[in-house]
């Protein structure tokens, strides 16, 4: 498998194309990945068409890449095929509960991660959108999703045409807790985040946006309270309507 450590986010696509049959073909490897009771809890939306294209925007706040990138795929739990297999074999299913959909979603998590594990393999540059809960009923509507489908993660995909800069991770201690979870002291954050907070890229966001810290940047801007809770009320609202919440 290709090193993960220089695994790196695309947002600039060739012109090339990506055959279906490579995309299927990887799409079909990555069903083998882990499933909560061997149900592959999930669907998968691919997305080719200017027109599709051009409609899923808007709710990706117009990000460029999901026009420019040759495929979008939209990963969704999916209990709905579940559902329908059950009563079809004289089944009762009990999927319109919040239980269920935490398990479809880790399924789709789940399923989207080896892909993208995948797709590093074949060369193959991607884009995690991480928007796609942020406005979910937009998505419901275009990608006419029924009941018990919920959209939870979008890859743009296509032939790298960059190679931007390995973005920063945490050290490995800041994560790791041996056998219960040890509270964080402010001298653990101290030595945790230095590096982080060094950078001169994180720097410079201080600057230019005339913050201390750059906790406040996400704190402040990138991930403010009010957008959190109104995106939070959008989400609980599109489960309801998917059937996942009464």
């Amino acid at each position: 498998m290709k090193n993960l450590t220089i695994r790196r986010t695309i947002r600039q696509y060739s012109n090339k194309e990506v055959s279906q049959e490579l995309l299927n073909r990887l799409m079909t490897d990555a069903s083998r990945t882990q499933t909560m009771g061997n149900l592959q809890l999930y669907s998968v939306v691919v997305t080719r068409s200017e027109e599709m294209k051009q409609k899923l925007a808007p709710a990706h706040f117009n990000q460029p890449m999901v026009i420019q990138a040759p495929v979008v795929l939209t990963i969704c739990a999916d209990f709905n095929r579940t559902s329908t297999w059950a009563r079809c074999r004289k089944a009762e299913p009990g999927y319109d509960n919040f239980l269920s959909f935490i398990n479809a979603a880790t399924d789709a998590l789940l399923y989207t991660q080896t892909l993208c594990n995948l797709m590093d393999e074949e060369g193959l540059g991607y884009c995690y959108l991480g928007t796609t809960v942020y406005m979910p009923q937009q998505i419901i509507d275009i990608l006419e999703l029924p009941r018990l489908v919920m959209p939870i993660a979008t890859l743009t995909v296509g032939w790298p045409a960059e190679e931007p800069p390995l973005s920063d991770r945490l050290p490995l201690e800041s994560f790791i807790h041996e056998e219960t979870y040890h509270d964080y002291t402010a001298k653990d954050i101290d030595t945790y985040y230095i590096y982080k907070e060094q950078l001169d890229e994180n720097r410079r966001f201080c600057e230019i946006n005339q913050k201390e810290t750059l906790a406040q940047i996400f704190t402040d801007i990138r991930y403010t309270k009010k957008d959190n809770e109104t995106m939070s009320s959008g989400l609980l609202e599109a489960l309801k309507h998917q059937g996942f919440l009464d």
